[in-house]
Protein backbone atom coordinates (compact mmCIF):
# COMPACT_ATOMS: atom_id res chain seq x y z
CA UNK A 1 0.00 0.00 0.00
CA UNK A 2 1.41 3.36 -1.01
CA UNK A 3 1.89 6.32 1.33
CA UNK A 4 -0.78 8.23 -0.59
CA UNK A 5 -3.33 5.45 -0.01
CA UNK A 6 -2.51 5.38 3.71
CA UNK A 7 -2.91 9.17 3.92
CA UNK A 8 -6.22 9.01 2.05
CA UNK A 9 -7.45 6.29 4.41
CA UNK A 10 -6.55 8.33 7.50
CA UNK A 11 -8.22 11.43 6.06
CA UNK A 12 -11.39 9.46 5.31
CA UNK A 13 -11.40 7.99 8.83
CA UNK A 14 -11.01 11.48 10.31
CA UNK A 15 -13.74 12.90 8.07
CA UNK A 16 -16.29 10.22 9.09
CA UNK A 17 -16.82 10.65 12.82
CA UNK A 18 -19.21 7.98 14.09
CA UNK A 19 -19.04 8.96 17.75
CA UNK A 20 -22.22 9.90 19.58
CA UNK A 21 -22.70 13.48 20.81
CA UNK A 22 -21.97 12.36 24.38
CA UNK A 23 -18.69 10.75 23.27
CA UNK A 24 -17.74 13.90 21.39
CA UNK A 25 -18.44 16.04 24.47
CA UNK A 26 -16.42 13.64 26.63
CA UNK A 27 -13.50 13.82 24.20
CA UNK A 28 -13.70 17.62 24.16
CA UNK A 29 -13.78 17.70 27.97
CA UNK A 30 -10.63 15.55 28.11
CA UNK A 31 -8.85 17.93 25.73
CA UNK A 32 -10.12 21.03 27.54
CA UNK A 33 -10.47 20.13 31.25
CA UNK A 34 -10.52 23.74 32.46
CA UNK A 35 -13.02 24.61 29.76
CA UNK A 36 -15.21 21.74 30.95
CA UNK A 37 -15.04 23.06 34.52
CA UNK A 38 -15.95 26.52 33.23
CA UNK A 39 -18.88 25.12 31.26
CA UNK A 40 -20.19 23.32 34.36
CA UNK A 41 -19.97 26.55 36.37
CA UNK A 42 -21.71 28.53 33.63
CA UNK A 43 -24.44 25.90 33.33
CA UNK A 44 -24.90 25.89 37.09
CA UNK A 45 -25.24 29.67 37.12
CA UNK A 46 -27.83 29.53 34.36
CA UNK A 47 -29.83 26.90 36.26
CA UNK A 48 -29.75 29.04 39.40
CA UNK A 49 -30.92 32.09 37.49
CA UNK A 50 -33.74 30.30 35.68
CA UNK A 51 -34.94 28.20 38.63
CA UNK A 52 -34.49 30.85 41.34
CA UNK A 53 -38.21 31.03 42.10
CA UNK A 54 -38.35 27.26 42.58
CA UNK A 55 -35.17 26.40 44.47
CA UNK A 56 -34.82 29.47 46.72
CA UNK A 57 -35.82 28.68 50.31
CA UNK A 58 -36.91 32.26 51.18
CA UNK A 59 -37.97 35.53 49.59
CA UNK A 60 -34.87 37.60 48.75
CA UNK A 61 -36.42 40.90 49.88
CA UNK A 62 -38.06 39.81 53.15
CA UNK A 63 -36.46 41.36 56.23
CA UNK A 64 -36.45 39.31 59.42
CA UNK A 65 -34.96 41.45 62.16
CA UNK A 66 -35.23 38.59 64.68
CA UNK A 67 -32.66 36.56 62.69
CA UNK A 68 -30.05 39.19 61.90
CA UNK A 69 -26.44 38.05 61.37
CA UNK A 70 -27.08 34.39 62.12
CA UNK A 71 -24.20 32.20 61.01
CA UNK A 72 -24.51 29.23 58.67
CA UNK A 73 -26.96 26.73 60.12
CA UNK A 74 -29.46 24.04 59.17
CA UNK A 75 -32.14 26.68 58.52
CA UNK A 76 -29.89 29.29 56.90
CA UNK A 77 -27.22 27.35 55.03
CA UNK A 78 -25.06 30.42 54.34
CA UNK A 79 -26.29 32.57 57.21
CA UNK A 80 -28.22 35.83 57.19
CA UNK A 81 -27.22 39.43 56.61
CA UNK A 82 -27.70 42.54 58.75
CA UNK A 83 -31.39 42.70 57.76
CA UNK A 84 -32.12 39.06 58.51
CA UNK A 85 -32.30 38.08 54.84
CA UNK A 86 -31.13 34.64 53.77
CA UNK A 87 -27.77 34.98 52.01
CA UNK A 88 -28.20 31.78 49.97
CA UNK A 89 -31.49 33.07 48.57
CA UNK A 90 -29.98 36.43 47.65
CA UNK A 91 -27.00 34.73 45.99
CA UNK A 92 -29.36 32.58 43.89
CA UNK A 93 -31.39 35.60 42.82
CA UNK A 94 -28.18 37.59 42.40
CA UNK A 95 -27.13 35.07 39.75
CA UNK A 96 -30.16 36.19 37.75
CA UNK A 97 -29.10 39.84 37.98
CA UNK A 98 -25.46 39.11 37.16
CA UNK A 99 -26.32 36.85 34.25
CA UNK A 100 -28.83 39.27 32.76
CA UNK A 101 -26.48 42.25 32.96
CA UNK A 102 -23.47 40.22 31.79
CA UNK A 103 -25.17 38.57 28.82
CA UNK A 104 -26.95 41.71 27.58
CA UNK A 105 -23.88 43.94 27.98
CA UNK A 106 -21.51 41.45 26.35
CA UNK A 107 -23.91 40.80 23.46
CA UNK A 108 -24.55 44.48 22.75
CA UNK A 109 -20.90 45.44 23.08
CA UNK A 110 -19.51 42.55 21.04
CA UNK A 111 -22.17 42.87 18.31
CA UNK A 112 -21.68 46.63 17.96
CA UNK A 113 -17.91 46.12 17.83
CA UNK A 114 -18.39 43.38 15.23
CA UNK A 115 -20.37 45.62 12.88
CA UNK A 116 -18.09 48.64 13.35
CA UNK A 117 -14.90 46.60 13.00
CA UNK A 118 -16.00 44.91 9.78
CA UNK A 119 -17.29 48.17 8.34
CA UNK A 120 -14.02 49.94 9.18
CA UNK A 121 -11.96 47.22 7.50
CA UNK A 122 -14.22 47.11 4.44
CA UNK A 123 -14.42 50.83 3.68
CA UNK A 124 -10.86 51.67 4.80
CA UNK A 125 -9.42 55.06 3.96
CA UNK A 126 -10.47 58.08 5.98
CA UNK A 127 -13.31 56.25 7.70
CA UNK A 128 -10.97 53.55 8.95
CA UNK A 129 -8.36 56.09 10.09
CA UNK A 130 -10.84 58.24 12.01
CA UNK A 131 -12.58 55.24 13.53
CA UNK A 132 -9.35 53.70 14.81
CA UNK A 133 -8.20 57.01 16.31
CA UNK A 134 -11.56 57.24 18.08
CA UNK A 135 -11.09 53.70 19.37
CA UNK A 136 -7.59 54.56 20.64
CA UNK A 137 -8.93 57.58 22.53
CA UNK A 138 -11.79 55.50 23.93
CA UNK A 139 -9.42 52.79 25.18
CA UNK A 140 -7.20 55.34 26.91
CA UNK A 141 -9.79 55.74 29.69
CA UNK A 142 -9.82 53.16 32.51
CA UNK A 143 -12.90 50.97 32.26
CA UNK A 144 -14.15 51.58 35.80
CA UNK A 145 -13.68 55.36 35.49
CA UNK A 146 -15.66 55.43 32.26
CA UNK A 147 -18.44 53.32 33.74
CA UNK A 148 -18.62 55.52 36.83
CA UNK A 149 -18.79 58.63 34.66
CA UNK A 150 -21.69 57.23 32.63
CA UNK A 151 -23.82 56.22 35.61
CA UNK A 152 -22.98 59.51 37.34
CA UNK A 153 -24.29 61.48 34.37
CA UNK A 154 -27.30 59.39 33.37
CA UNK A 155 -28.20 57.67 36.63
CA UNK A 156 -27.95 54.12 37.94
CA UNK A 157 -31.10 52.65 36.43
CA UNK A 158 -30.60 49.13 35.07
CA UNK A 159 -30.46 50.21 31.40
CA UNK A 160 -27.82 52.85 32.17
CA UNK A 161 -25.76 50.32 34.11
CA UNK A 162 -25.88 48.04 31.07
CA UNK A 163 -24.87 50.97 28.85
CA UNK A 164 -21.92 51.75 31.13
CA UNK A 165 -20.71 48.14 30.90
CA UNK A 166 -21.41 47.82 27.16
CA UNK A 167 -19.38 50.79 25.92
CA UNK A 168 -15.93 49.56 27.09
CA UNK A 169 -16.48 46.23 25.29
CA UNK A 170 -17.03 47.85 21.88
CA UNK A 171 -13.47 49.08 21.11
CA UNK A 172 -11.81 45.80 22.14
CA UNK A 173 -14.12 43.79 19.90
CA UNK A 174 -13.85 46.29 17.04
CA UNK A 175 -10.03 46.15 16.99
CA UNK A 176 -9.85 42.36 16.99
CA UNK A 177 -12.60 41.92 14.40
CA UNK A 178 -11.09 44.60 12.17
CA UNK A 179 -7.71 42.82 12.10
CA UNK A 180 -9.44 39.63 10.90
CA UNK A 181 -11.69 41.48 8.45
CA UNK A 182 -8.69 43.20 6.82
CA UNK A 183 -7.43 39.79 5.71
CA UNK A 184 -10.84 38.75 4.42
CA UNK A 185 -11.23 41.97 2.44
CA UNK A 186 -8.26 40.97 0.26
CA UNK A 187 -9.68 37.54 -0.62
CA UNK A 188 -10.72 37.33 -4.31
CA UNK A 189 -14.37 36.49 -3.66
CA UNK A 190 -14.87 39.90 -2.06
CA UNK A 191 -13.45 41.56 -5.18
CA UNK A 192 -15.71 39.34 -7.28
CA UNK A 193 -18.74 40.47 -5.27
CA UNK A 194 -17.79 44.10 -5.88
CA UNK A 195 -17.34 43.41 -9.60
CA UNK A 196 -20.82 41.87 -9.77
CA UNK A 197 -22.26 45.09 -8.42
CA UNK A 198 -23.39 43.83 -5.01
CA UNK A 199 -24.20 46.53 -2.47
CA UNK A 200 -21.83 47.30 0.38
CA UNK A 201 -24.39 46.05 2.91
CA UNK A 202 -24.71 42.69 1.12
CA UNK A 203 -20.96 42.21 0.89
CA UNK A 204 -20.48 43.03 4.56
CA UNK A 205 -23.42 40.98 5.84
CA UNK A 206 -23.18 37.93 3.57
CA UNK A 207 -19.50 37.69 2.70
CA UNK A 208 -17.49 39.25 5.53
CA UNK A 209 -19.47 38.92 8.76
CA UNK A 210 -19.82 35.10 8.59
CA UNK A 211 -16.05 34.78 8.27
CA UNK A 212 -15.31 36.73 11.46
CA UNK A 213 -17.84 34.96 13.67
CA UNK A 214 -15.16 32.86 15.39
CA UNK A 215 -13.34 35.84 16.98
CA UNK A 216 -16.73 37.41 17.71
CA UNK A 217 -17.88 34.35 19.67
CA UNK A 218 -14.58 34.25 21.55
CA UNK A 219 -14.87 37.91 22.53
CA UNK A 220 -18.53 37.53 23.46
CA UNK A 221 -17.99 34.58 25.82
CA UNK A 222 -14.90 36.15 27.37
CA UNK A 223 -16.58 39.53 27.89
CA UNK A 224 -19.40 38.10 30.00
CA UNK A 225 -17.09 37.47 32.97
CA UNK A 226 -15.68 40.98 32.77
CA UNK A 227 -19.18 42.42 32.55
CA UNK A 228 -20.26 40.52 35.67
CA UNK A 229 -17.21 41.78 37.55
CA UNK A 230 -17.78 45.37 36.42
CA UNK A 231 -21.45 45.22 37.46
CA UNK A 232 -20.43 43.93 40.88
CA UNK A 233 -17.86 46.72 41.18
CA UNK A 234 -20.42 49.39 40.32
CA UNK A 235 -22.94 47.93 42.77
CA UNK A 236 -20.30 47.75 45.50
CA UNK A 237 -19.51 51.44 44.97
CA UNK A 238 -23.20 52.29 45.18
CA UNK A 239 -23.45 53.25 41.50
CA UNK A 240 -24.97 50.07 40.13
CA UNK A 241 -27.99 47.98 41.04
CA UNK A 242 -29.86 49.39 44.03
CA UNK A 243 -31.71 47.84 46.95
CA UNK A 244 -33.78 45.76 47.30
CA UNK A 245 -32.70 44.07 44.03
CA UNK A 246 -30.45 41.08 44.89
CA UNK A 247 -26.99 41.68 43.44
CA UNK A 248 -23.66 40.20 44.51
CA UNK A 249 -21.80 43.50 44.52
CA UNK A 250 -24.57 45.11 46.55
CA UNK A 251 -24.31 42.30 49.09
CA UNK A 252 -20.60 43.02 49.44
CA UNK A 253 -21.31 46.70 49.97
CA UNK A 254 -23.51 45.86 52.92
CA UNK A 255 -21.08 43.62 54.76
CA UNK A 256 -17.57 43.65 53.35
CA UNK A 257 -16.15 46.15 55.82
CA UNK A 258 -18.47 46.43 58.78
CA UNK A 259 -18.98 42.71 59.40
CA UNK A 260 -15.75 41.23 58.06
CA UNK A 261 -14.67 40.11 61.55
CA UNK A 262 -17.92 39.58 63.42
CA UNK A 263 -19.91 37.98 60.56
CA UNK A 264 -17.54 36.94 57.80
CA UNK A 265 -20.23 35.06 55.87
CA UNK A 266 -21.98 38.31 54.91
CA UNK A 267 -19.11 39.23 52.57
CA UNK A 268 -17.39 35.89 51.95
CA UNK A 269 -20.12 34.01 50.13
CA UNK A 270 -21.13 36.81 47.69
CA UNK A 271 -17.45 37.39 46.92
CA UNK A 272 -16.95 33.68 46.34
CA UNK A 273 -19.96 33.64 43.99
CA UNK A 274 -18.45 36.50 41.96
CA UNK A 275 -15.09 34.73 41.77
CA UNK A 276 -16.69 31.46 40.61
CA UNK A 277 -18.79 33.18 37.96
CA UNK A 278 -15.87 35.16 36.51
CA UNK A 279 -13.61 32.09 36.62
CA UNK A 280 -16.24 29.97 34.90
CA UNK A 281 -16.86 32.36 32.03
CA UNK A 282 -13.15 33.07 31.55
CA UNK A 283 -12.28 29.38 31.38
CA UNK A 284 -15.22 28.72 29.07
CA UNK A 285 -14.15 31.61 26.83
CA UNK A 286 -10.59 30.27 26.65
CA UNK A 287 -11.93 26.85 25.66
CA UNK A 288 -14.09 28.40 22.94
CA UNK A 289 -11.01 30.20 21.63
CA UNK A 290 -8.99 26.97 21.54
CA UNK A 291 -11.79 25.14 19.72
CA UNK A 292 -12.56 27.83 17.15
CA UNK A 293 -9.01 29.05 16.41
CA UNK A 294 -7.60 26.81 13.64
CA UNK A 295 -4.03 27.65 14.59
CA UNK A 296 -4.59 26.28 18.11
CA UNK A 297 -6.43 23.20 16.81
CA UNK A 298 -3.39 22.20 14.80
CA UNK A 299 -1.10 22.20 17.84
Amino acid sequence: MSAAEVTDGLSLKQAIDTRSPIQKLAGLARRQPLGAVGAVLVLGMIILAVMADVISPFDPTDNNFQDMLIGPSAEYWLGTDQFGRDILTRIIYGARTALFVGLVSAFLGATTGLVLGVSSAYFGGTFDLLFMRFVDVFMAFPVIIMALAIVSIFGNAMHFVILAITLPIIPDCARIVRSNALQIREIPYVDAARALGFSHARIILRHMLPNVMAPYLIIFTSAIGGAILLEASLSYLGMGVQEPTPAWGLMLQGGAEEYVESAFWVAFFPGFAIALAVFGFNMFGDAVRDVLDPRLRQQ
